[in-house]
């Protein structure tokens, strides 16, 4: 086992838990914003974290370009979604006005 396997182990390892975590989260929480609350690590840091595991374990090269940029999407688009995802559903639920301002 070289180095860069044993790192790109420990990466998967820890987004592959925090994406069980917060599955076991939307799981036991029963309200909307609370489901949203435990969304937001898997998109924020769990898929990161496994596509930096993967552009560790396949080196330097454009595969490895490709999957930090996926990653880089995913956390900044994740937390934008689920600020999106919150709003409608609080307009949904009405407790903000349709009009109100962004």
């Amino acid at each position: 086992m070289t180095v860069r396997h044993v790192c790109a182990l420990v990466l998967l390892v820890l987004g592959v838990a925090v994406l069980l975590l917060s599955a076991a989260a939307l799981i036991a929480l029963p309200r909307p914003y609370g489901r949203l609350h435990a969304l937001t690590p898997a998109t924020s840091l769990g898929l990161p974290l496994v596509a930096l595991a993967l552009a560790v374990e396949t080196g330097p090269g454009r595969s490895a370009v490709k999957l930090l940029v996926i990653a880089a999407l995913t956390a900044v688009g994740g937390a934008v979604t689920t600020m999106a995802i919150g709003r409608a559903t609080a307009q949904n639920a009405r407790l903000l006005r349709k009009d109100s301002p962004p």
